[in-house]
């Protein structure tokens, strides 16, 4: 079992994300006052700690100082097991993996790894979700 230890949002595409402490999630578009809300399938934005094992020591500092450009950073779920079709309960919402990275990746700052190990999906049952929540996969 994971938890979330960041909530992020932003109002505008390709800008740092502002942390929250908690947020409405909304069933089929996405987390309330972000931009990346909508009726597609990237919704919502997940980022498992873990991964940052995978950043290349050159980019480590670049990556870990750069702003947060995901919508959930969350740990103790080994990335592996976030695959896509994976349905994962986070807080009060359920969302469902669709992708692993983006289809370009990024190669500065935040954006290096979340394009390349970012989980990305869509909401299958809204809800509140708050720092701390519990991530569970469903099996």
């Amino acid at each position: 079992m994971g938890r979330v230890i960041s909530i992020n949002i932003s109002q505008i595409r390709g800008t740092d994300k502002t942390q929250v402490n908690q947020v409405k999630i909304i069933e089929g578009w996405g987390l309330e006052g972000d931009a990346h809300g909508g009726n597609w399938d990237r919704q919502i934005s997940i980022f498992p700690v873990e991964a940052l094992e995978k950043v290349p020591l050159d980019k480590k500092e670049e990556v870990l100082s750069g702003g947060l450009t995901e919508n959930l950073t969350i740990e103790g779920i080994a990335p592996e097991e976030l695959r896509v079709g994976s349905k994962i309960m986070i807080g009060e919402a359920e969302i469902e993996i669709l992708h692993i990275g983006k289809e370009e990746f990024k190669e500065h700052g935040r954006p290096y790894i979340v394009s390349r190990e970012g989980r990305f999906g869509k909401v299958l049952k809204g809800g509140f979700v708050s720092i701390g929540d519990k991530v569970i996969i469903n099996k």
